[in-house]
């Protein structure tokens, strides 16, 4: 088997079980997906393709959970994440590969430390908290890559469970990765193999989300959270020492 064919077989994988991850834990389709795309491609096409199958995952989780989107939720959160989304993003177009990536490797790492202390939000509770919690995680994702996981603890922490926290995150997810693919597109990174690479990727990512919602009351979340972190550590520490 060639190696271009192995490669867009490893890419597909990869899209396919990110999206199931993120279908059952509501975050992850970066976690897997991105560092399979930076080691072939660089980091500057990387999260572009990467961008694209996330619209294609959130799209497909918003439709399969809309009942019980929490829309107060998404609204709070987009009114901050969306402006601060459009400046990270930005700043990712103008910014050298080899700082992005170790940036990258350096947040997937905190964001293992983040899911072990697993910070309470403040009480009580109100949806206007994640209007500075979305400016925050805006600027990160549109910068890096940011991943969903660093959200987990403010999205449970509000009462957003299982259907519920995987609808509404997605939702919000999707908002921010249409901000950040209407910058890509007015900065000529969403040139021909990008958007190949993106529509290749999007059967495996509806796939994924499909499988995912008829297993997510049956699997522990457990054991998906430590693949992950074990994802996270591996890539992250990939990153940080190695670069672009």
């Amino acid at each position: 088997m060639s190696a271009p064919l192995l490669d867009l077989l490893a890419v597909g994988a990869a899209g396919f079980f990110g999206a199931f991850v993120g279908a059952v834990a509501g975050g992850g389709v970066t976690v897997v997906l991105l560092p399979v795309l930076v080691l072939q491609v660089g980091i500057h096409q990387a999260v572009p393709i990467t961008t694209l199958a996330l619209v294609a995952a959130t799209t497909s989780r918003i439709v399969v959970y809309r009942r019980e989107i929490v829309l107060p939720v998404v609204w709070w959160f987009s009114a901050g994440s969306v402006p601060l989304t459009v400046t990270g993003t930005y700043l990712f177009t103008v910014a050298p590969p080899d700082l992005l990536t170790r940036l990258l490797g350096g947040f997937l790492l905190v964001a293992v430390v983040w899911r072990r202390l697993r910070p309470r939000p403040p009480a009580p509770f109100h949806p206007a908290w994640f209007l500075p919690l979305g400016a925050a995680f805006g600027f990160l994702t549109g910068i890096t890559a940011a991943v969903g996981t660093l959200l987990a603890p403010f999205f449970l922490g509000y009462g957003l469970r299982k259907r519920s926290y995987v609808g509404t995150v997605g939702f919000g997810l999707l908002l921010i990765q249409a901000a950040k693919l209407a910058v890509f597109g007015g900065t000529d990174f969403l040139l021909p193999p990008v958007l190949v690479k993106g529509a290749f990727l999007l059967p495996f990512m509806v796939a994924g989300t499909l499988v995912g919602r008829k297993l997510l009351d049956r699997l522990p979340e457990r054991a998906f959270v430590l693949l992950l972190e074990l994802v996270m550590v591996t890539a992250g520490l990939n990153f940080v020492l190695r670069g672009a």
